[in-house]
């Protein structure tokens, strides 16, 4: 029984001695991965917090202003091209559904998907990247 109790007393102090686990940031992770596939995230980072409060305040100028035009959407199952700010603002309310809103408003910065191309919101509800020659966010789609 001696010997029972100083084994289990050997391995409890094995394991205590054992180096813990690094907890993972979450931020830093995705801060690396948007490096890692952009060169710099904290451009990322500002833009979906300033996406996720313009669309919050049903700002329709300010979500239009970061829009990649032409794109296409589905308003009341019929594929559309948005062809401008203008065109945007008018069919708002269509293209920004609940459904959208309710993705972007759930979604942290931290958990955000990034692959080559863009960055995705919820479930694919929106996506935006760097694009032209100058590199600028935009969003490049928006799914309901």
């Amino acid at each position: 029984m001696r010997k029972s109790f100083l084994g289990m007393a050997a391995a409890t102090l094995v394991a205590l001695a054992a180096p813990l686990p690094v907890l993972a940031n979450p931020v830093a992770e995705m801060n690396n991965t948007l490096d890692t596939l952009f060169g710099d995230h904290t451009r990322y980072h500002t833009f979906f917090d300033n996406l996720k409060k313009a669309v919050a305040a049903g700002d329709k100028s300010a979500v239009a202003a970061v829009i990649e035009y032409p794109f296409q959407v589905r308003i009341g199952g019929k594929s559309l091209k948005i062809r401008d700010a203008a065109h945007f603002i008018a069919d708002y309310d269509q293209v920004i559904t609940a459904k959208v809103k309710h993705a972007l408003q759930g979604q942290t910065y931290e958990t955000l998907f990034a692959n080559w191309q863009g960055v995705m919101v919820g479930e694919g509800e929106i996506w935006f990247s760097g694009v032209g020659d100058a590199d600028v966010i935009k969003v490049t789609a928006i799914n309901d």
